[in-house]
């Protein structure tokens, strides 16, 4: 009997010395990935604030941080120092980011103009006496210049008949300049994009023409940086998805989410009443025309010299399926 209760005190010992030597055992969830988005105080960002509101980057598995920024080039800077993950910005500035190398992927479309809810606008000042696109023939129209406002001024003019040789713009890269300038008639005729095309309006200035008949030119896409995507693909899987959750929310019940408009800035206070929330696009991303033909503008206009490829530069993958 002793002989037998040895050797289980024994078998008992070594059993627990074993269970101190293995290694512990590996968690069974990881934590969340954080992804940094650089923000600019624009409607285009609405579904992420709404997805964050909602608790849907949680729902999907990941953590999102908000790095607001007051321009593009100063968004354009913390993603080129790797201090931000992704962004909102447009096809002209990945084409900037990935002339050399791929350093950006666009993964959705963010904003895209529809009809009723354009996007970006051409105005003029109250007392111009412009009335109709072809009132813009040889008139300088303030814009930020090399960017997609420059590129749908081009584009939306030619589409109503001016040749390229008709089509003035001066650069007036601060929008808030360009909105006084418009106010004050010191510039005839200037691109403002929505919400601040209507605060334009409201100030006395006439929309003369925007891109709500032409998605293919004004719309707004989400970027990440090429080595997240390849870092933490779940993530960007499971950002879409919360994008998509958020985005059906809000083209389902736009006015319960009038408060984060004010809460976060994207919408001027003096419209916040009247303004009328766009509505957002499902899961998609620029065709491969859209592609070229903004790469074919860019590569006139001197801001790029090569082609650069859409296969390498666009990733659907991510995007949640059907």
């Amino acid at each position: 009997m002793k002989l037998f209760r040895f050797i289980i005190l024994l078998a008992a010992s070594l059993s627990l010395a074993l269970a101190g030597c293995a290694p512990a055992a590996a968690s069974t969830s990881a934590a969340p990935v954080t992804l940094k988005i650089a923000v600019l105080p624009i409607i285009d960002t609405l579904p992420m604030y709404v997805a964050q509101q909602e608790g849907l980057f949680a729902k999907h598995g990941v953590n999102v941080e908000f790095v607001p920024v007051a321009s593009a080039p100063a968004r354009d800077q913390l993603i080129a120092a790797g201090q931000a993950d992704g962004m909102i910005n447009e096809t002209i500035s990945t084409f900037l980011f990935n002339k050399d190398k791929v350093q950006v992927q666009i993964v959705r479309y963010a904003l895209r103009p529809t009809e009723g809810a354009g996007h970006f606008f051409i105005l003029a000042s109250a007392n111009s006496g412009i009335t109709s696109p072809a009132d813009l023939k040889n008139v300088e129209i303030g814009v930020s210049q090399g960017t997609v406002i420059e590129y749908v001024t081009d584009r939306l003019l030619e589409g109503e008949g001016l040749t390229s040789d008709q089509i003035k713009t001066t650069s007036v890269p601060n929008l808030s300049d360009r909105m006084a300038l418009l106010a004050s008639d010191q510039l005839k005729a200037g691109v403002l994009p929505d919400p601040f095309g209507a605060l334009a309006a409201q100030q006395g200035a006439s929309i003369v023409l925007d891109d709500s008949k032409h998605p293919e030119y004004g719309f707004s896409v989400i970027s990440f940086r090429k080595d997240v995507i390849d870092k933490n693909p779940e993530a960007i899987r499971g950002f879409l998805a919360a994008i998509e959750e958020a985005t059906d929310m809000l083209n389902t019940n736009p006015t319960k989410y009038t408060s984060v408009l004010s809460d976060n800035k994207l919408v001027p206070p003096s419209v916040i009443n009247t303004y009328k929330i766009p509505p957002f696009p499902k899961a998609g991303v620029p065709t491969e025309s859209e592609w070229s033909d903004a790469l074919a503008w860019a590569k006139e206009k001197g801001l790029v010299n090569a082609d650069i490829s859409y296969a390498d530069s666009v990733n659907a993958s991510f995007l949640p399926r059907p």
